[in-house]
């Protein structure tokens, strides 16, 4: 009995004892290898009246605005969404049971069609830009804003950029600031704003993702790809709506997404801003856009381009883009500028790629003079050349429009740089397509007609003035947009 009980006191002694130098080993552990405690134990600490001050240890407290990286949208968000519209694209379409409406002249059936997309207002007495392809074959178009709808004219387009500029009747409307694209850079923190899937003012961010992207998308004659690429969310909806940076100016307009569904996947496309103040001005004051022609065409080239065209260029650092057309009688050809040289700046300005080029190109107009550094032959070289317009003068251009309510469209010469793209003589482009004889039978927009029973029609006013009085059998000839051969044959009594 008594050795039980001395085995027994043994073994509690030691396991005190053991208890006591854990302690004393953890306690120094401590001091090494702070661990997170209970905050309300620090501040007890520190109120102990030792005579000693010790600094306030780190605790557990909310988090306030001023302790988060600068990465809020608030501002940006509140600038901005006052500032861009819902735009609505209403169309007529017409179509008929069976060819033998046409014989018996019956009226066809019509079908109307809503699409929507987004539009910033660009000047306080109610200028709005957006893109081409929302307000397309529009027969009238409506903006809301502000629990109000206008009703919107259409002040010009531009499918080479793909913007386009409406005008409503208001007063002090809240213009968006704008900034410069020029200054945006990869990384920074952007923006966009618009209506996607019909949800007004809808706000998604992210960062530029890339500058100075071409995708191939655009259908102008002339088309300028030089966009700011995104991965704030832009989805169908978002068209002509903003992007913006932190302050919440405006630096592009959102145009395009790469996607193999049709909604967000990652990749959004905005033209530059600074393009679009060019674009928006020329509409504005001239009705086009007085675009600066360099009388020649470049390319992007690697090395192996470089070798097999003979090129003398470091292939170790491969720079500039190559000028591979060059226009007779051009501005180009006038500097003394021949194919296979390497442009590198234009002024001040880099030029590394197609898009730069073009880029740069787009903010001049017709007769500035500008100056060019390239190398020819491993030599560097500098040339002064004055841009042109596309007539070849340096002279401003303003559209001479004719316009028939009877036939329910507009029409106009198509000038002669044109022409030769298309391969015709001469020419008369139909666009802004509304009711009328010409969308019953079914021409489409921009087709170029060339003859009316074999009869050539150069002049606007010529071809309005055959439509509105022939009967009988008509075939009206000519190309579309992309230059291929069409006809429309039809009956009228």
């Amino acid at each position: 009995m008594r050795r039980t009980i001395q085995i027994v006191v043994t073994g509690f002694l030691a396991g005190l004892g053991g208890a006591y130098t854990f302690q004393q080993i953890s306690d120094d552990q401590r001091g090494e290898h702070p661990q997170r405690v209970d905050s309300t134990l620090l501040v007890k600490n520190t109120t102990e009246n030792t005579g000693i001050t010790r600094p306030e240890p780190a605790r557990e407290r909310s988090r306030t605005a001023s302790d988060l990286p600068n990465t809020d949208f608030v501002l940006a968000s509140e600038v901005s969404t006052k500032s861009v519209v819902y735009i609505k694209n209403i169309s007529e379409r017409y179509y008929r049971r069976s060819y033998l409406d046409w014989f018996f002249d019956i009226n066809p059936g019509t079908q109307t069609q809503v699409s929507s997309g987004s539009g910033v207002i660009f000047s306080s007495d109610g200028y709005i830009v957006t893109n081409n392809h929302v307000v397309q074959d529009a027969d009238r178009i409506e903006v809301d804003y502000n629990r109000q709808t206008y009703e919107a004219s259409l002040i010009g387009t531009d499918p080479s950029t793909d913007l386009a500029v409406l005008k409503i009747e208001g007063k002090n409307l809240p213009a968006i600031p704008i900034g410069s694209s020029r200054h945006v850079a990869i990384g920074e923190w952007v923006i966009a704003v618009g209506n996607p899937f019909n949800l007004t003012s809808t706000v998604t961010a992210g960062i530029v993702s890339a500058k100075g992207r071409e995708i191939n998308i655009l259908e102008g004659k002339f088309p300028i790809e030089s966009f700011i690429q995104t991965d704030a969310a832009i989805n169908p909806g978002n068209s002509g709506g903003a992007l913006v940076n932190k302050n919440g100016e405006l630096v592009g307009i959102n145009t395009a997404i790469l996607s193999r569904t049709g909604s967000y996947a990652g990749y959004g496309f905005a033209v530059p801003i600074d393009i679009v103040k060019k674009i928006v001005g020329d509409l504005i004051e001239y009705g086009e856009v007085q675009k600066a022609f360099f009388g020649g065409d470049v390319s992007d080239y690697d090395a192996s381009v470089a070798e097999r065209l003979d090129l003398k260029v470091d292939t170790d650092d491969i720079s500039g883009v190559l000028l591979s057309y060059v226009q007779e009688d051009g501005a180009a050809a006038k500097a003394g500028m021949k194919e296979g040289d390497i442009i590198l700046r234009i002024g001040n300005n880099v030029i590394d790629s197609r898009s730069q080029f073009e880029e740069e190109l787009s903010y001049h107009s017709p007769g500035d003079e500008i100056t060019v550094a390239y190398q020819r032959n491993g030599k560097n070289y500098t040339t002064r050349m004055t841009l042109t317009n596309r007539e070849g003068t340096t002279s401003i251009l303003k559209r001479e429009i004719y316009t028939s309510e009877a036939l329910g469209a507009q029409f106009e010469t198509v000038p002669k740089v044109e022409r030769d793209l298309l391969n015709i003589d001469y020419g008369v482009r139909v666009f802004n397509i509304g009711n009328g004889l010409i969308k019953r039978i079914g021409i489409r927009e921009d087709f170029v007609i060339t003859d009316i029973n074999r009869n050539a029609i150069k002049d606007p006013k010529k071809l309005v003035e055959i439509l509105e009085r022939i009967r009988g059998r008509v075939i009206i000839e000519g190309v579309n947009k992309q230059g291929r051969e069409g006809y429309y044959s039809f009956y009228l009594r």
